[in-house]
């Protein structure tokens, strides 16, 4: 794996991150693959909508199928026919989700499974071990998420057990898959830097910054971002994990990341939130029932381009599987087009400008119905 950042303006970095599967550019959307599939999306059509790498989630391929499964068939790229860019999580996230039904120690922790109440146990070894049946590109380290608020000797004691996860995650590291280590903390500053300091001592391929958007206010999360990511190193892609709106993505390439993921556009087609150029629109809303006009006027996706907010709005309430389908479509059309438009603003050195331009946007309440 190389990363190349190609372009600054302030801050915001335009770069090119090179695989053996293929090339990412960045700053850079991945939409979350959860169970080995974009919901309701094809790998053809994530490729036609210029998806460039795709997330898969090591808890749950490891509940089901199981990663014998998905190692036998191909590991995860021909399990789901996706020959592009693959990173996996390493479940640290989704096992912090299920704070009722698990027991953290110092090898690792302790699970049921939210499927069927199973006992399971993932550490470093797991995760490593699982990710290299899923074949991914990019794996990440096992770390401990914790929830806000967390006491400082809550947040000490995570940052300690996650340094000691990465140094045994990085000693397992698989051949050819590259490794990112994991920044945690919570909302502490001192913690951060502890460690951010530990976990670059350690050597990674790439850094993560994890731990926000647990439930913190929108300026304490800002205060984190702004403040982590120029303790990372320069030459490295940073990825600030699971952050999904789009004003704070903005927020985020301003302060210089450059990966992100979130299923904040997927599961918002589901239930009928879209993101146009003018806001987000509530599709089901009564408003819309003889709107003959494009989800979106400014949009060329193939959603956008044939169907009218009415239907789209038919389709939902009659709870049509085209209705996901559609939806999904446009929105992470949306999202993956804003990414190319924010890497041109960069290129051009036009990126303040740029985020002048949408944040009102996405501050907007829901978009009232009309003819378009």
């Amino acid at each position: 794996m190389i990363f190349t950042v190609t372009k600054t303006d302030g801050s915001a970095r335009r770069g090119v991150l090179k695989t053996g599967r293929g090339i990412i550019n960045t700053p850079a959307f991945m939409p979350v693959g959860t169970l080995g599939t974009v919901k309701a999306m094809s790998p053809d059509e994530m490729k036609d909508i210029g998806a460039e790498i795709i997330l898969g989630n090591t808890y749950h391929l490891y509940l089901r199928p199981g990663i014998d499964v998905v190692a036998k068939l191909g590991g995860l790229h021909g399990f789901m026919r996706w020959d592009r860019p693959l990173l996996t999580d390493s479940g640290g996230f989704q096992v912090f989700s299920l704070a009722a039904l698990r027991d953290i120690g110092e090898k690792g922790v302790s699970f049921r499974s939210h499927i069927d109440g199973s006992p399971h146990f993932i550490g470093p070894k797991e995760a490593m071990k699982i990710q290299r049946g899923l074949g991914s590109d990019i794996a990440m380290t096992f770390d401990e998420c914790i929830p806000y608020p967390s006491t400082y000797e809550y947040a000490l004691r995570s940052v300690e057990l996650t340094t000691a996860w990465a140094k045994h995650c990085r000693e397992l590291q698989n051949e050819g898959q590259a490794l990112f280590g994991i920044i945690q903390g919570g909302m502490f500053r001192g913690l951060r830097k502890k460690s951010a300091e530990e976990i670059l001592g350690i050597g990674f391929d790439g850094y993560a910054v994890g731990g926000v958007s647990v439930g913190e206010p929108k300026e304490e999360m800002h205060t984190v971002i702004c403040y982590t990511a120029p303790l990372l190193p320069v030459e490295k892609p940073r990825y600030l994990m699971g952050i999904g709106d789009l004003g704070d993505m903005l927020k985020a390439v301003e302060a210089g990341f450059d990966m992100f993921d979130c299923v904040m556009p997927t599961r918002n087609a589901r239930n009928g939130t879209l993101f146009t150029s003018v806001g987000r629109i509530s599709i089901k809303r009564e408003e819309f029932k003889y709107d003959e006009g494009p989800l979106d006027p400014g949009c060329t996706c193939y959603t956008c381009r044939n169907y009218s907010r009415g239907y789209l709005r038919h389709l939902f309430l009659s709870r049509e599987i085209l209705s996901m389908r559609l939806n999904t479509y446009h929105n992470l059309y949306f999202y993956l087009d804003f990414f190319r438009k924010m890497r041109k603003a960069i290129e051009e050195e036009t990126f303040a400008n740029f985020k002048a331009r949408w944040e009102p946007v996405f501050d907007m309440p829901d978009v009232e119905g009309g003819t378009a």
